[in-house]
């Protein structure tokens, strides 16, 4: 479960350029949601999940987490609550370890540290048995570095190593804007049998009305730091892209084109 209530954040605050990211924002997501968050480009949708994973800390409002209140802890503190994977497939890896090295990393993620190795033999076999359900080939090469994977292929590794540890949350930013279509398609089906296995709370954030839409259990769209729509269910079953779009004019009062929201 998570729930963030009245949250603000201001970005240069007391300066010209002063910037009121997310504005007295209240959201609560159910355990087990799937929800897809949308909206123009600077409505706060990444500096919402920055502040759930800790990578921002808010400057008023608090953020629970699974019954706990996690609002000053720095992300370090919340790795075994919240994982992520980002927009850029370099960002969630290293491309200097190997592949077993980083899905190791992954699986140590927020336990304590210890002398004990991140890699021994039973760990192998775990790690060479999640990749083989890909079906890319990579549990053949557990050795390679993560740098030689294709965009694709380091995403996919990105969702495996976001369900080795029990966290229940996953946050995804923009995780396939930068895939071609066809790989970017392969992608978003691993990422819902992923969340659908491990029954993950999670937030998809995207720029696609489509996937919003036809992904998730919940859609809600953000504009200027605030929540301007909240769907679900039989409502959202129906839903179009046309529909969401005039969803958000009769919210706003504002006149809004795809190419605004960088739609696919």
């Amino acid at each position: 479960m998570i729930k963030v209530e009245n949250i603000q954040l201001t970005f240069n605050a007391g300066t010209p350029i002063e910037n009121h990211v997310l504005r007295n924002l209240s959201l609560t997501i159910k355990e087990g949601e799937f929800v897809t968050v949308i909206g123009s480009n600077g409505a706060g949708k990444s500096s919402l999940l920055n502040i759930i994973s800790g990578d921002l800390l808010a400057d008023s409002g608090y953020v629970i987490i699974n019954n706990r209140d996690v609002t000053r802890y720095p992300t370090w503190k919340r790795a075994n609550l919240v994982a992520r994977v980002f927009q850029d497939p370099m960002a969630g890896t290293c491309e200097k370890l190997t592949i077993e090295e980083n899905l190791a990393l992954a699986y140590k993620r927020g336990q304590p540290r210890t002398l004990l190795p991140a890699l021994n033999r039973q760990n192998k076999v775990l790690f060479k048995d999640k990749l083989a359900r890909l079906n890319l080939g990579l549990e053949n090469r557990l050795n390679d570095l993560m740098g030689l994977l294709s965009g694709g292929q380091r995403q996919a590794v990105s969702l495996l190593m976001s369900s080795l540890q029990p966290s229940k949350i996953l946050l995804l930013d923009e995780h396939t804007a930068a895939l071609d279509p066809k790989t970017a398609q392969f992608v978003l089906s691993l990422t819902n049998q992923i969340v659908q296995e491990n029954k993950l709370t999670t937030l998809m954030v995207t720029h696609s009305m489509k996937q919003a839409l036809e992904y998730g259990t919940r859609t809600i769209m953000l504009h200027q730091g605030q929540v301007v729509l909240d769907i679900s269910g039989e409502q959202r079953s129906k839903l179009g892209v046309s529909d969401l779009l005039n969803m958000f004019e009769k919210t706003r009062g504002e006149t809004i084109t795809d190419d605004a929201l960088l739609l696919s």
